[in-house]
């Protein structure tokens, strides 16, 4: 797949955890529902960004979630646009052909924002399979977390 150009089918299981972070505008960014969300340390240390597979992601880089809204900002905006964003212990199911149950409890990651991946490289790790059904993969978050991995 691709990056989001829409918000993606998501739904989660269990209780939802959200928490409301500030947008970045260093750059202007149109973030879509179900796009992971880092603090990219090399371009702002205190606000979210969403992950687009343009973006290196860092050893020191923190994903803090999955987006459960689509918002824009305008770069160099006044940063008080507000997110919410599912973090931990929450569970998103995502639309993805990428595991079956063999998979879970595998380490997942993002290649992309609209693709669920195994692979860590400079990719954000979301958290840990946990079912897979109707065509949707169910993963643990374990957000806010450093991307050690990457």
């Amino acid at each position: 797949m691709t990056d989001l150009s829409k918000d993606a089918p998501i739904r989660h299981a269990g209780p939802l955890v959200t928490h409301k972070w500030i947008m970045d505008t260093s750059s202007a960014q149109h973030v879509y529902k179900g796009q992971p969300m880092i603090i990219d340390q090399d371009v702002d240390t205190l606000y979210v960004r969403g992950y687009v597979d343009a973006t290196t992601v860092a050893a020191t880089d923190v994903c803090v979630g999955i987006a459960m809204e689509e918002k824009e900002v305008a770069a160099s905006a006044a940063e008080t646009t507000e997110i919410v964003v599912a973090v931990g212990p929450s569970i998103i199911g995502f639309k993805s052909t990428v595991f079956d149950n063999a998979d879970l409890g595998k380490t997942v990651y993002m290649s992309d924002s609209g693709t669920l991946s195994e692979t860590a490289g400079d990719n954000p790790q979301i958290g840990k399979l946990v079912a897979v059904e109707g065509g949707y993969a169910f993963v643990e978050l374990t957000t806010p977390q450093i991307c050690t991995g990457a």
